[in-house]
């Protein structure tokens, strides 16, 4: 017996949602507008907002950090989630925001982007120094607010329900956004002794997850799959990210793994991606709530011609300098012949 398949969406739908009590607004929506984005002329952004992907009801998707601080996007190969990362990091790269990467693949993903970075890792080894770096300034940032409000300073950072953005502008640290390509890689091992660097990098993605949101510092975890398979600390990593992306996957289970534990019903519509159009995905949260989207296309070089031109609004974090990331210089183009045979006048 064939399996079946989900039909797609129809060419019309009303969308109902409640206002306030008693007023329900209505919206409908005449065609398709996930078969060629096109992204609302206004938008809600702010900072730490970005306008990242078009919904299915014609509104923007915005990734709003201060709202959903921790995000797991998941995606199979070719289905559109570096598309999606791509367009957040040139979102967050026009606004003073310290954006910091982890891509264990040689940095393929995120390299172009390094003139915006303050810091990357290309690989486990290099990862397993610069996660303890950012623990360390997420420890400094609770003395921090520890200090300003008079606080003892052997008081828990559990105990303190206070965050930076209590703190006087002109004291308080930049955000940090950091971004992990394929997290997998920070999970699998093949020694004794790699076993050890994994438990310390888990244990402090742990931290990051839990105590990171006060202190101002924000995950977005892509990768292909995340589950237990993964081993020791996994779901509870997983159970951290409130926000939850998922694109196109090669089975149900990795559907699962991004939706079932928040919104059951969910899955069914992210198995109903097809494959011939990248790009879909369900979004949902830990309040239930979910829909379709899909991300506008952006090429390579214009995001990296963003990074580039806004390389100078990156802040200034002591702690990560060691780990920014060479950026070579642009080469100069020669003259053309036309321009080189030209006489030099005063």
């Amino acid at each position: 017996m064939a399996a079946a398949t989900a039909s797609p969406p129809p060419p019309a739908a009303t969308i109902n949602r409640d206002v306030k009590p008693g007023v329900v607004k209505l919206r409908l929506v005449g065609f398709d507008v996930l078969r060629k984005v096109r992204m609302p002329r206004r938008t809600d952004a702010g900072p730490l907002r970005v306008p990242v992907a078009l919904r299915e009801d014609a509104m923007a998707f915005v990734r709003d950090y201060r709202a959903v601080p921790h995000q797991l996007v998941l995606g199979a190969t070719l289905s559109g989630k570096s598309m999606f990362l791509r367009n957040l990091i040139t979102g967050l790269a026009t606004q003073p925001v310290v954006l910091v990467g982890i891509d264990c693949k040689r940095g393929v993903e995120l390299a172009p982007f390094a003139a915006r970075l303050s810091a990357l890792a290309t690989d486990p080894e290099q990862a397993a120094e610069l996660l303890p770096a950012l623990v360390k300034e997420m420890e400094d940032r609770y003395d921090l607010i520890k200090a300003r409000q008079g606080i003892a300073s052997g008081t828990p950072d559990e105990e303190i329900t206070s965050d930076i953005w209590g703190l006087p502008e002109d004291e308080r640290p930049a955000p940090i956004v950091l971004f992990i390509d394929e997290v997998a890689e920070l999970f699998l091992i093949a020694t004794r002794k790699e076993e050890e660097r994994r438990d310390e990098m888990v244990t402090q993605l742990i931290r990051l997850a839990q105590l990171g949101r006060a202190a101002g510092i924000y995950l977005e975890v892509c990768g292909q799959r995340f589950g237990a398979e993964l081993g020791k600390g996994a779901t509870m990593h997983r159970a951290q990210l409130t926000g939850r992306v998922c694109h196109r996957v090669n089975d149900e289970a990795s559907a699962k793994m991004a939706l079932g534990d928040i919104a059951p019903e969910a899955v069914y519509a992210a198995c109903a991606i097809a494959a011939e159009l990248p790009g879909p995905a369900v979004v949902g949260d830990t309040s239930g709530g979910w829909s379709r989207i899909r991300t506008p296309h952006l090429s390579l070089a214009d995001a990296a011609a963003t990074c580039r031109e806004t390389a100078h609004l990156a802040p200034e974090v002591p702690a990560l300098t060691p780990f920014r990331p060479y950026v070579p210089p642009m080469p100069v183009k020669a003259p053309g012949p036309a321009a080189a045979s030209q006489p030099v006048t005063d």
